[in-house]
């Protein structure tokens, strides 16, 4: 096998002639392409070539008929839980998923009453509901390591399910918050023509027994038994947290980040990282920047290029926000989260919830602000231009923005905790970003469901909750993800680990 290199302009593939010739006669296979805007931007394509009969596809386990084998509990329906039901069909064991919210088609109207009316529906939201809170902020697949188990397994199974084969060689694939839903929706029916069940609006209350002879109890007064449990609930199930520490569980407070929701103009974006070059028919760019200020990370988090801003409140008297941009990232605007490091020794206290409730007050007081203010939507969002905020100034005109629900001018820089706001104020003129730090660019509070702050802690070797044998805490509710190829891979892991299991 021999590699080699290909660059061709952003509006065009590569010429098949020069692949060939490159070859030499070889079998060859695209494994990786990229923007490379250093100078004249052009797409550079990495291709592996083979001698006859060399190259090995990677083939997928074969799903099994599972409609009379043992079951196994999963809670939730985000990236682990889906993923460790079609792992736990090749297996030969049957998934049978909890999902406290809709399913993925009809979770969209709670979404647009929430950006409308500002009516929370705690169990339907952007974040609760088939596909998990991935499902509708871009898809994106930045996760490459392989540290935790092999991508392929995660990626090839995308596409089968209708995500683009782009995704298997982009050196940042996603698959676009329009497309996202069909490939979640096609995932379901292949568990359940397998034997999988899905049970939507089953809120997990309880968990009882044992390995092997588990009872899991759902709001609505129904039992469900298995083996064993997954327990993949997502990053913002606080209800989870509280149910295990009432049985006498183990948690942990955890680290996470927490800032604020940044929108440009899409073209400013597009200027400076193409050096003025951009023009249409290539993509939409993307930027990210990583500083360390007062011996914390602030970074920036889930860019969507093209993309829009949308409520992400689990809770009524509370304000999140995340972003979304479909495939085509063809929007006006750029919106990306630019958060600060927390860690449990920056909150006082020692219980498992104080970063949880930290959290929980921020979210509250964006609430608070907007509402005292004359907000009309309850999910209207305390905003300021960026050099009114590192200068401590009220913006007095607000620009053009995508979040629906509508945006209060508010002093963020007092609102926000002084240990993120000062090193944002810090940070923001000093981004390597041509014309990043500037007042067309709109903050927006507060970006704060970046990863959970609280850990599920769990037997490194088993997977198994420390508190409870054969529950197997995964993914980004439990702490040990962050995104939906990490979350699916940990959700494969704690599928193998059931199935090796007692």
């Amino acid at each position: 096998m021999k590699e080699f290199e290909i660059s061709c302009p952003l509006t065009r593939e590569p010429r098949l002639k020069e692949i060939e010739a490159k070859a030499g006669g070889l079998q060859w296979i695209a494994v990786k392409r990229s923007i490379d805007a250093r100078k004249e931007p052009v797409w550079r394509y990495r291709y592996e070539a083979y001698a006859p009969g060399e190259y090995q596809p990677y083939e997928l386990p074969e799903y099994q008929d599972v409609s009379t084998a043992e079951p196994v509990i999963v809670v939730g329906a985000g990236p682990a839980g889906m993923f460790a039901a079609l792992k736990l069909l090749m297996l030969g064991l049957k998934p049978v998923i909890l999902e406290r919210g809709k399913d993925v088609h009809a979770r969209k109207f709670d979404m647009a009453k929430l950006s409308q009316t500002g009516l929370v529906n705690p169990e339907s939201n952007y974040c609760y509901g088939e596909g998990g809170a991935g499902a509708f902020s871009d898809g994106k697949l930045y996760t490459r390591s392989s540290k935790r188990g092999d991508i392929r397994e995660v990626l090839q199974q995308l596409v089968n399910f209708g995500a683009s084969k782009d995704i298997l060689i982009d050196a940042h694939p996603h698959i676009g918050s329009d497309k996202l839903p069909v490939v979640v929706e096609n995932i379901r029916k292949c568990i359940v023509a397998h034997g999988g069940e899905y049970h939507f609006e089953s809120k997990v209350v309880s968990i009882e027994g044992e390995p092997g002879a588990f009872r899991i109890g759902t709001a609505d007064g129904k039992v469900y038994s298995g083996k064993a449990v997954i327990l993949a609930t997502g990053h913002s199930a606080r209800d989870i947290y509280e149910m295990l520490a009432a049985r006498g569980g183990t948690l942990e407070a955890k680290g996470f980040a927490m800032g604020v929701r940044v929108e440009h103009p899409q073209e400013k974006i597009n200027w400076a990282q193409y050096h003025g070059t951009w023009k249409p028919g290539v993509p939409a760019a993307e930027y990210s920047f990583v500083e360390q200020q007062d011996g914390r990370g602030v970074f920036s988090f889930c860019m969507c290029p093209g993309g829009i801003l949308v409520p992400s409140s689990t809770e009524p008297g509370t304000v999140v926000l995340n972003g979304m941009s479909n495939s085509a990232r063809s929007g006006k605007f750029a919106n990306a989260g630019v958060v600060v490091q927390i860690e449990p020794e920056d909150v006082p206290g020692d219980s498992a919830f104080r970063l949880m409730d930290f959290q929980h007050s921020v979210e509250k007081k964006m609430y608070d602000f907007c509402a005292a203010n004359g907000a009309e939507n309850p999910m209207a969002a305390p905003a300021q231009r960026m050099e009114d905020f590192c200068l401590g100034k009220i913006s007095k005109k607000m620009p053009e923005t995508t979040y629906h629900p509508g945006v209060i001018s508010a002093p963020l820089h007092e609102l926000l905790p002084p240990m993120i706001a000062d090193r944002l104020r810090k940070v923001f003129p000093r981004v390597k970003i041509r014309n990043y730090y500037n007042n067309a660019a709109l903050l927006l509070g507060v970006e704060s469901r970046t990863s959970s702050p609280v850990r599920i802690p769990r037997d490194p070797e088993t997977l198994e909750y420390v508190s409870m044998q054969g529950v197997y805490p995964c993914g980004e509710g439990a702490g040990y993800s962050g995104g939906i190829v990490s979350s699916a891979i940990d959700g494969i892991r704690c599928a193998e680990a059931a199935a090796n299991g007692r």
